[in-house]
């Protein structure tokens, strides 16, 4: 199976490109550098094919894909800056490359025929109460313009394609690029004490099992709406930043604020971002591992 993954050069992109490699497929890379580097942090990375892509140029877009002639894209691309996207310079930035960007990938992939596999997230939803959001579920009511645009991505790949999954994720952590485990470590390691939101309730995902799964997802038919986190149960920042440091060895302080007592934040985030995963399993898909274990898994892989 031949497939084009585009953001090669975020956190998850790395990873699925790497795992399709693993797996024997051709794997084609794409993002808007001109020369792939591999990971940001230096680390060697399997020597595979990379075009220069950008989204926002349908031009480009049909040119590039049609080259490729993938059997599946997998669309990792998107501005992911939830605070900067809120500032009016940004926005339509913003929506070129969430919004239009994916519709101009999906439109190829509809003449082409061949499957789609779009990243989203818990921020389509408005994050109030407790209840899980499942997949299937409507009530789509995002709160910030980095939700709005990710919605916008979503209607556009379900309206014009059949053969699409979209798959919303959370709280990413991965080797390659920024992420929360990342800054807590640089933080907790300046600091005696910080102060982490415990309101805030969602399951962390690690892009290596991640990666694993949306392979699955794409070697398959078995299209529609997913929800994909790490197994182990709903928690806070909070509870997440305690055992960052807990299994990283730190003895940093940390103190639980509530959202309006922390601050600081332009956009506005869900509350709950509660994700029900049971229609994976229903359809065949192996559930991630539990966040803990992936959570020790990755600080093993930033340390060599």
């Amino acid at each position: 199976m031949k497939v084009l993954v585009t953001g090669v050069g975020g956190q998850l992109g790395h990873d699925v490109i790497n795992e399709l490699h693993k797996r024997g497929h051709s794997a084609v890379g794409s993002d808007i550098a001109p020369v792939y580097q591999g990971a940001q942090d230096g680390s060697a990375v399997t020597a595979l094919p990379y075009v220069a892509l950008d989204i926002t140029d349908a031009a480009a877009v049909k040119r590039v894909i049609g080259e490729v002639h993938p059997d599946a894209v997998i669309h990792c691309a998107a501005w992911t800056a939830v605070d900067l996207a809120e500032d009016e310079e940004n926005r339509e930035t913003v929506y070129a490359i969430n919004v239009r960007g994916t519709r101009n990938i999906a439109e190829v992939c509809k003449t082409l025929d061949c499957r789609m596999l779009y990243l989203s997230t818990d921020y389509v939803f408005d994050g109030q109460g407790q209840t899980p959001w499942h997949p299937d579920c409507k009530d789509y009511a995002p709160l910030s313009v980095y939700g709005k645009s990710k919605l916008e991505g979503e209607l556009a790949v379900s309206e014009l394609l059949t053969k699409y999954f979209i798959v919303r994720i959370a709280w990413v952590f991965g080797l390659n690029g920024k992420n929360f485990v990342k800054t807590m470590l640089n933080v907790g390691k300046k600091f005696d004490t910080v102060r982490v939101v415990c309101d805030q309730i969602g399951t962390p995902t690690y892009t290596v099992d991640l990666s694993r799964l949306l392979v699955d997802m794409v070697e398959s038919e078995k299209y529609g709406y997913y929800h994909a986190t790490n197994e182990g149960g709903y928690i806070s920042w909070y509870d997440f930043t305690c055992e960052i440091f807990r299994q990283a060895g730190y003895t940093t302080n940390v103190v639980p604020v509530t959202t309006a007592e922390y601050g600081l934040s332009k956009a506005k985030r869900p509350f709950n971002s509660r994700l029900d995963k049971s229609k994976l399993v229903e359809a065949g898909f192996a559930p991630l591992p539990d966040w803990r274990d992936a959570l020790s898994r990755y600080l093993t892989e930033i340390k060599e």
